[in-house]
């Protein structure tokens, strides 16, 4: 375990300079004997860990980062160059280890581990393989920040969340997934664009998986708090379906085009999983759509399934899912996701 960030500053003969540097003032009270930190434990440093890392590590949302992976030297390595930053970053203490003990007492751990599809290879077979993955990683995980939120961003997100749901042990409201918050920013961004307005102005949501099936909440969305599509309505202005079903069809080829042309995703999921940290560590009360389990809402039911619905999210992981008004074929299309990713957890056999 290697650390960077230590508060003893040690000179020759392991005297501690910072009581000769630094003179107390008179009338103070000795330190407390216990200080509150947070810190944040990212499971694998390949492309998407290390841009969630290096995006926490700048927005100042941890005292300390623990970086985990099964490759010794690719972790060093990563480790060494966040910490040649220090002087360009806020005061982070950054540990490597290719052991779980160094993600004791963690707020918040996010897991990025997964295992590659092999070309050809099923869906299933993926599945399979990241089950006895998930298998070795979530146990010592939970064991060891049995308080923390758990959030999983491997792929696929949904059956994954439920994995790691069943194999720690954790209460439903601290497990979640990162799920379509990325997709929805995606959403809110090519709207905007159609409409030339500012993002930060539209509110709109992806539900269900976070993938082919996922769904496109044309009847909420609102731009500066109006809702549009009554808007058109009240307003007698054509749209055409096509239109939306083209946007929506933009967002779930997003990913895929970016891992065509650079080979991979990282920034946006980043940005993303970041967004979800500041939320849950800061007790925001946000409302982000994220993976969790959706049994008995929205008309769910059929089995313990999780995919992304609106949740506020704190300190406490979820406090609640916002309880959207749907169309009866948005309800659909969301009962339809929730019975294709049913149908995959039902062959894993946990």
């Amino acid at each position: 375990m290697h650390k960077s960030g230590s508060s003893q500053a040690l000179g020759p003969g392991g005297l501690d300079i910072s009581q000769s540097f630094f003179k107390p003032i008179h009338g103070a009270s000795p330190p407390p004997t216990t200080t509150r930190t947070t810190k944040i434990s990212v499971i694998g440093v390949g492309n998407v860990g290390m841009a969630i890392a290096q995006t926490i590590l700048t927005q100042d949302l941890a005292d300390e980062i623990a970086l985990v992976d099964v490759n010794p030297d690719k972790l060093r390595g990563e480790m060494l160059d966040l910490q040649h930053a220090a002087a360009f970053l806020p005061r982070t203490t950054i540990t490597s280890s290719t052991d779980y003990s160094n993600t004791v007492g963690s707020d918040l751990v996010i897991v990025t581990a997964g295992a590659r599809q092999i070309p050809g290879e099923s869906r299933l077979n993926l599945l399979q393989r990241n089950l006895a993955l998930f298998s070795k990683i979530i146990p010592p995980l939970s064991a060891g920040s049995p308080e923390a939120i758990l959030m999983i961003v491997s792929n696929p997100v949904d059956v994954l969340t439920y994995v790691a749901w069943k194999l720690s042990g954790l209460p439903a409201n601290r497990v979640i997934g990162s799920g379509t918050n990325l997709d929805s920013s995606r959403f809110r961004f090519l709207i905007a664009d159609h409409l030339d307005v500012n993002a930060q102005d539209v509110q709109a949501y992806i539900m269900g998986e976070h993938g082919d099936s996922s769904v496109a909440l044309w009847s909420s969305i609102s731009v500066g708090g109006v809702p549009i599509l009554s808007f058109l309505e009240r307003n007698q202005i054509a749209y055409e379906k096509q239109t939306l079903e083209e946007i929506h069809k933009e967002v779930i080829q997003g990913a895929y085009e970016v891992i065509g042309l650079k080979g991979y995703t990282s920034w946006a999921i980043g940005y993303s999983v970041a967004n979800l940290a500041r939320t849950i560590l800061r007790d925001q009360h946000k409302v982000h759509p994220v993976t969790v389990l959706a049994k008995g809402l929205y008309g769910i039911h059929g089995g313990d399934v999780f995919l992304s619905l609106p949740t506020q999210l704190g300190r406490n992981g979820v406090l609640g899912v916002t309880n959207l008004h749907l169309s009866d074929e948005e309800s659909q299309q969301l009962q339809k996701s929730a019975m294709t990713i049913l149908e995959v957890q039902s062959q894993l056999g946990i």
